[in-house]
C-alpha cells in the first residue's frame, strides 16, 4: 500500500485539488512487471514507455507546470549491455512517435543530465525534440537522462570554485541562490524544486535524484510498478499532496498563536 496514503477519495473534484507546481517522479518498477508475466526485463521498459506519455498527457491536463521523470541514471549504466542498449533506443522511439502530441498539447521538452555521454543516436533525438517543442508554452516535461544528483552537487561546487579563482566572485557571495544557478535546473527558476516527489513500486528511496532541489519536496510512495501507473494514481498521489500542511520548518498560523 502506498506510504502516507490520502484519507481523501482520488474522485475529489479538480478544483478542490492543490495541483503541484513541479512534480518529479522516479519511475521504478518496470523489469518487476516483466517479471512478474514472464517477459524479459525490456517488455516491461517498453510498457513503461506508453505509460510516460499517458502521465505526461494527465499532468499536463491537470495544470502541473514541470514534470521532472528520472529516465536514466549515472548508475543504470552498470546494467547489462543489451538492456543498456534498449534504454538508448527509448528516447528515439518516444520522441520519434510522441513529439507531434507534445507539440499538440503545448508540451516543452528540457533536459538535466549529462546528454554528451549517450550514444549519438540518443543525443540526436533528445535535442531534436528540444528544439522541435522549443515554442510550447505549457508544462515542461523534464527528462533525467544520465542524471546523478551527487554529480551534479559536485559540477556546481567546481563550477563556483572557478568563478571564485577566476576572480568573478568571492566565497562570501555564495548562497543557495547562486548555488542553485549552478545546477541543472538552474532554466527551470522558481520551479526548480519539486513540490511532490512520487516513487512507485514501493520502493522508500530517493535513489540520488535531485537530493538538493527536493529538500522540502512531499514524498508520495506507491506500490504501483510503473507500467501499471495510471492517471488515476497521479490523483490520489495529488490528493494526497492537497491535504499535506507544507510549513517549511515554520509553524502553521494556529501552532504561531498558541
Amino acid at each position: 500500500m502506498a506510504l502516507f496514503k490520502p484519507k481523501t477519495n482520488v474522485s475529489v473534484a479538480n478544483a478542490q485539488l492543490k495541483i503541484p507546481d513541479h512534480i518529479a517522479i522516479i519511475m521504478d518498477g518496470n523489469g518487476r512487471w516483466a517479471k512478474r508475466r514472464l517477459m524479459p526485463r525490456v517488455a516491461g521498459h517498453k510498457t513503461g514507455m506508453n505509460t510516460v506519455k499517458k502521465i505526461a498527457t494527465a499532468a499536463s491536463n491537470l495544470g502541473v507546470k514541470v514534470l521532472t521523470l528520472y529516465a536514466f541514471s549515472t548508475e543504470n549504466w552498470s546494467r547489462p549491455n543489451d538492456e543498456v542498449n534498449f534504454l538508448m533506443q527509448l528516447p528515439v522511439d518516444f520522441f520519434s512517435e510522441f513529439v507531434p502530441d507534445l507539440i499538440k498539447n503545448n508540451i516543452r521538452v528540457q533536459i538535466i543530465g549529462n546528454i554528451d555521454e549517450l550514444p549519438k543516436s540518443t543525443r540526436h533525438a533528445v535535442q531534436n525534440a528540444i528544439v522541435q517543442t522549443s515554442q510550447g508554452s505549457g508544462m515542461i516535461l523534464n527528462f533525467a537522462l544520465n542524471y546523478g544528483g551527487q554529480i551534479e552537487i559536485v559540477e556546481a561546487t567546481k563550477k563556483l570554485a572557478q568563478q571564485v579563482a577566476d576572480g568573478d566572485i568571492s566565497p562570501n557571495d555564495i548562497n543557495g541562490d547562486l548555488f542553485s544557478e549552478a545546477l541543472q535546473t538552474a532554466s527551470l527558476g522558481k520551479l526548480a524544486a519539486p513540490d511532490l516527489m512520487i516513487r512507485t513500486s514501493g520502493e522508500l528511496r530517493l535513489s540520488n535524484f535531485m537530493p538538493y532541489q527536493s529538500a522540502y519536496a512531499e514524498l508520495y510512495f506507491t506500490d504501483v510498478l510503473w507500467p501499471d501507473f495510471t492517471a488515476d494514481d497521479l490523483l490520489q498521489a495529488i490528493t494526497a499532496f492537497t491535504s499535506r500542511d507544507r510549513r517549511f520548518g515554520g509553524l502553521d498560523k494556529y501552532e504561531s498563536e498558541s
